[in-house]
């Protein structure tokens, strides 16, 4: 696989509003606008800096797997995952698949930010792993 670079860290927090003066105000990350994800029960908002992208995520219902994620620890905001570009993104879970890696995604799904897709946390030794495609990606939410 030719993993390019990492194109930011999710955070999920319970909420946008309670987080963002921690990332604004303390860490000093500008915020760009919230996007709502209907189909993956989320509002997420990135932050930059130089160097630095962070994706917030809340979950808009209790149902999510973003929600469940938020319960399992205690209602407080954690790492939830790694997102890296790659090329050809398609191509690149299939050849995921039959090399026996365990995906969430067989096929790219739309994000904030361009088609993305998730290997299951057991393929990372328990972290959650999001590819970006590069030629999907835009910047207009950042």
């Amino acid at each position: 696989m030719n993993l390019g670079e990492l194109h930011h860290i999710g955070i999920a927090v319970p909420s946008l509003e309670r987080a963002l003066p921690f990332y604004q105000g303390t860490l000093g990350l500008a915020a760009g606008p919230a996007v709502t994800l209907a189909d993956q029960a989320v509002r997420v908002r990135f932050l930059t800096g130089p160097g630095t992208r962070v994706e917030l995520l809340e979950p808009t219902d209790d149902l999510s797997g973003v929600a469940k994620f938020v319960a399992s620890r205690g209602g407080k905001a954690s790492l939830h995952h790694a997102c890296f570009v790659v090329d050809d993104l398609a191509a690149t879970l299939d050849r995921l698949a039959r090399d026996g890696v365990e995906l969430i995604d067989r096929a790219p799904r739309k994000g904030a930010e361009g088609d993305v897709a998730f290997l299951h946390p057991r393929a990372g030794d328990g972290v959650l792993v999001e590819l970006i495609d590069r030629a999907s990606l835009h910047t207009g939410h950042s």
